[in-house]
């Protein structure tokens, strides 16, 4: 899961290190993570920079409890038991 916020709001304490690879639209996506443990920490892309947007996992978060899920991507591809919310935005990317 991935949080959206706009890059203004990003504050960085520490250092990142970052693997570049291509997504799906085959543009180059940057992954950064924790240099010591290597958990992921962010998603970026040259679209979402242009955009003004970063992609913060989720799982850094001290406290999840008010996140609620509005889009769900790659739907095509979901396990046939996981329940999609009513209302959600579904993308049948591939």
């Amino acid at each position: 899961m991935v949080a959206i916020f706009p890059r203004s709001q990003l504050k960085i304490e520490g250092n990142l290190a970052v693997f570049e690879d291509r997504g799906t639209s085959g543009q180059t996506v940057f992954r950064n993570f924790c240099p010591n443990c290597g958990s992921p920490v962010m998603t970026d892309t040259e679209r979402a920079r242009e955009q003004g947007l970063i992609f913060i996992k989720a799982g850094t978060f001290d406290d999840v409890s008010d996140l609620n899920p509005t889009a769900h991507y790659w739907t095509k591809r979901a396990h046939h038991w996981l329940a999609l919310p009513d209302g959600a935005q579904l993308v049948d990317q591939e």
